[in-house]
């Protein structure tokens, strides 16, 4: 699908490349080269990435492995709001961050016009390219004016020459990136873990304005940091561990997907789809084992009966968009 009026195309399965950057536990350079060949290899073509991510790591490691690989034939975005600072010496490690890496840099907030200049000259340097295919504004929750008045005109600038594709906002929440759809002109919004099985606040305004605005939604997130994969006591929802009613909406989730002989993986990655304005799901990997595994639950057809099935349960209500497979 092309990004709004931009040429930059996405296919419904991202690369989301966090975990290749040390996200919470270390990833070999081997075992995140063997997780993108293996992406590569079952077609996957949009990879994502962000300097925050081990402190430009995941942006080094995909870049060193799409070197050789034909340009045109491949998307990668990035973001823009967190200047890496070199720091005198390493002062420990990096997980109060989340990543597993020396804590070699300093992350500063900054959605400044020379900010964003600055971000993308590092990362363009990081990744081994001329140009970057899509630009989010990353998390700019508490920076949002200087977002829109700053960075986003500088972002259109760079669009203009050439140095950026298209243009997006990258949040894990609805409300702000529904004020971007309406105020700017940007192409995507990455939302995660706002339109899944478990949390579909994203369908309030975000999803029908991105639709009728033209605007391309990657939803990521869809196994709400890990609940939706696998149920069960002690299981974390949105990076924390999850209450017991959520616990129990997620195992009414499985037990129907049971009765349909579908995985509850393969349920959470095909949901979003039944949206319109949903151009793809990225799925944060970190093995080609994982890998292979979200491509397959991506390829199984998921049963319109499923989908009415949760809805008689009352798992879904109503109104929510339901993908359109073949019984």
């Amino acid at each position: 699908m092309k990004l709004g009026s931009s040429r930059v195309d996405v296919g419904p399965f991202a690369f989301g490349a966090a975990a290749i950057g040390n996200l919470f536990t270390p990833v070999t350079d081997a075992q995140a080269e063997q997780a993108l060949q293996a992406a590569w290899e079952v077609g996957v073509r949009y990879f994502d990435t962000a300097p925050h991510y081990g402190l430009g790591l995941s942006e080094r490691r995909l870049g060193a492995a799409l070197r050789g690989r034909p340009r045109s034939e491949f998307t990668i975005s990035t973001k823009v709001g967190r200047l890496l600072e070199p720091l005198p010496a390493p002062a420990g490690d990096d997980l109060a961050d989340g990543f597993a890496v020396p804590a070699t840099h300093r992350r500063v907030w900054d959605f400044s016009a020379d900010g964003v200049r600055r971000s993308i000259e590092a990362s363009l340097q990081r990744l081994g390219l001329d140009r970057i295919d899509l630009v989010y504004l990353h998390d700019p929750d508490d920076h949002v004016e200087q977002a829109l008045t700053d960075a986003y005109p500088e972002l259109e600038r760079l669009r203009a020459e050439g140095v950026v594709g298209a243009i997006g906002v990258g949040m894990n929440q609805a409300a702000v990136p529904a004020r971007f759809v309406r105020e700017t002109d940007i192409d995507a919004v990455l939302l995660a873990g706002r339109y899944t099985l478990l949390d579909q606040s994203g369908l309030a305004e975000l999803l029908p304005l991105a639709a009728e605005h033209r605007v391309a939604v990657v939803v990521g997130g869809v196994f709400n940091s890990g609940l939706l994969a696998d149920p069960r006591p002690g299981a974390t929802f949105d990076y924390t561990a999850a209450p017991p009613e959520v616990l129990a909406r997620a195992l009414g989730f499985k037990a129907v997907c049971e009765r349909h002989g579908v995985p509850l993986r393969a349920a959470a990655l095909r949901f979003p789809f039944g949206h319109p304005a949903v151009a793809g799901v990225l799925v944060g990997v970190r093995s080609a084992a994982e890998v292979s595994d979200a491509a397959a639950m991506l390829r199984l057809t998921v049963p319109a009966a499923l989908w009415q099935d949760l809805k008689a349960h009352g798992l879904l209500a109503p109104g929510v968009p339901m993908p359109e497979e073949a019984s």
